[in-house]
């Protein structure tokens, strides 16, 4: 199937907002990700973690588009590290979710293709869609809104983010 020079461009722009977000990661011991270095509860393995199932969530939405509700979506562990999870492990499970959404996106027939979302506590009372194009959409605002994130975050750890390494 022929790659639209559109889903070209919002590829490539989810995996520009993925290589920031690894930069604020680079180098880090399980303890350093699992740190908390501000008032909020984000950590940097927690921001992983999130997006990664963020990424495995919204590609099963999109692909499937039956309005189930992924395993996982709403479980409020997502967002930390939990006993016994390691960077490395956390990382590669958010590389191979990159991929699985790369492969999805690149195989829609067309990003304006409506996918029914599932409902949430936040959901309006009536059915929503969105077009594939707008879940793509998400996960790039989600992931640029968490790597901003993960840049406070470790330059609080150790004084090191995404331009100025330590």
């Amino acid at each position: 199937m022929t790659t639209s020079p559109e889903k070209t461009d919002l590829s490539q722009a989810l995996a520009e907002q993925r290589e920031l977000l690894l930069i604020t990661v680079r180098g880090l011991t399980d303890a350093q990700a699992a740190q908390r270095t501000t008032v909020s509860e984000l950590t940097l393995g927690g921001i992983v973690k999130h997006l990664a199932q963020g990424e495995e969530v919204w590609t099963q939405i999109m692909t499937k588009g039956d309005g189930e509700l992924p395993d996982g979506m709403l479980d409020m562990g997502q967002y930390r590290m939990a006993e016994g999870e390691t960077l490395p492990a956390l990382l590669e499970r958010y590389a191979a979710a990159a991929r699985a959404t790369d492969e999805a996106v690149a195989g829609l027939p067309d990003l304006g293709q409506r996918v029914l979302l599932p409902t949430t506590p936040w959901s309006p009372p009536e059915p929503e869609h969105w077009s594939a194009r707008r879940i793509l959409l998400h996960l790039i605002r989600e992931t640029a809104q968490h790597a901003g994130h993960a840049d406070i975050v470790r330059e609080a750890l150790d004084g090191a983010n995404t331009t100025a390494r330590r």
